[in-house]
């Protein structure tokens, strides 16, 4: 499997052609969202409050590892709403001509969308503050002596942030988001249900057990999920008749190299390195990193929270060590001199 494609399967990042296919598949409303249960129920009635009183809805934090859901979340809350939508990121938005340019267009009531906030530069969001608080931009025009401050009201909003990464957002910033929610991984049970509604929009034919092998092995994010959906449906129309069954799943993820747990060659690769070269850890994730020729951030972002959850790895203050489980996994004795990649 190629860089590009195990990333892909890893993050659920989509390249351009395969946007239409991702945006097909998204719920449009609460009622068609699968999964994260309290945070719906909360939503709903925050913004049916808000509907109620004819009030803008309180700014919205969402965070969680990615590929749960954030960006949907905020469409969705703009269709419950009834209001117009506007997304950027956090990267893009460079300078202060581009965030004024962005509020001043806002419409009353409106949803805008920041993904990835916890980028946008600090003296963005010191222009941002008044914005969110008392619906106003303080801009300051020209140089030296000559400089002046220009107040310039922009229409009730609600800002959706989204973020991989809750602690690098500033406390100030955090502290003016009224609900602010933490998206899990979800069940094998609920991303059994995305696999058919995606199966069923887009026409493929899979059975009970199909779903349930690519829901098992999708690293509990819906993304990743439907991505793999995808793949195996390829291989059911040149290997298979064309309809998803159990064995015609496990065939095609295991072509793919990602295992039951839902890893692939890196989750593999990372587990072993500590547990072989390292003795089990604790090892710096920047050791960790230059051993496995990857990024920092993206063993912190895309590998470990899903590594974690389910056990495999902890993170200490010391580094990374390698759980009892990761040990049973590979079939590994603790203190044992196996060797697999080294």
């Amino acid at each position: 499997m190629s860089t590009e494609e195990r990333e892909r399967i890893v993050s659920g990042a989509a390249l351009p052609d395969e946007q239409t296919f991702e945006f097909s598949l998204r719920p449009k409303l609460l009622r068609e969202f699968i999964g994260q249960q309290k945070l719906k129920e909360n939503l709903a009635i925050a913004i049916q409050a808000a509907k109620g009183r004819g009030e803008v809805l309180d700014h919205v934090l969402l965070y969680g590892p990615p590929g749960l859901g954030k960006t949907t979340l905020a469409n969705i809350i703009a269709n419950e709403l009834g209001v117009a939508y506007q997304g950027t990121s956090g990267p893009v938005v460079e300078d202060k001509k581009d965030l004024a340019a962005i509020l001043s267009n806002v419409e009353k009531l409106q949803v805008l969308f920041i993904d990835e906030i916890h980028r946008l530069p600090s003296q963005l969001e010191e222009l941002l503050y008044p914005a969110l608080e008392d619906f106003h931009i303080d801009y300051i025009v020209g140089q030296g002596p000559a400089a002046r401050t220009i107040k310039l009201n922009v229409a009730p909003f609600t800002l959706v942030g989204a973020t991989t990464r809750a602690g690098l957002i500033s406390s100030p910033l955090r502290g003016r988001f009224g609900i602010v929610h933490r998206l899990d991984f979800y069940t094998a049970d609920d991303l059994g249900i995305i696999v058919r509604r995606s199966a069923e929009i887009l026409g493929i034919g899979v059975d009970a057990d199909g779903s349930a092998e690519i829901a098992r092995r999708s690293r509990g994010t819906p993304r990743i999920a439907n991505r793999l959906l995808r793949r195996v449906r390829d291989f059911a129309e040149v290997k298979a008749d064309g309809r998803i069954t159990g064995d015609v799943a496990r065939s095609a993820l295991e072509m793919l190299e990602v295992d039951h747990y839902g890893f692939d060659e890196v989750d593999r690769k990372l587990l072993l390195t500590i547990i072989e070269k390292y003795g089990g850890g604790p090892v710096g994730v920047g050791t960790l990193a230059a051993s496995l020729s990857e990024e920092v951030d993206a063993i912190e972002e895309l590998y470990e929270p899903y590594l974690i959850q389910i056990g495999f790895l902890h993170r200490t203050p010391r580094g990374r060590v390698a759980t009892p489980l990761a040990y049973q996994h590979f079939g590994i004795k603790p203190g044992s001199n196996q060797s697999r990649l080294f």
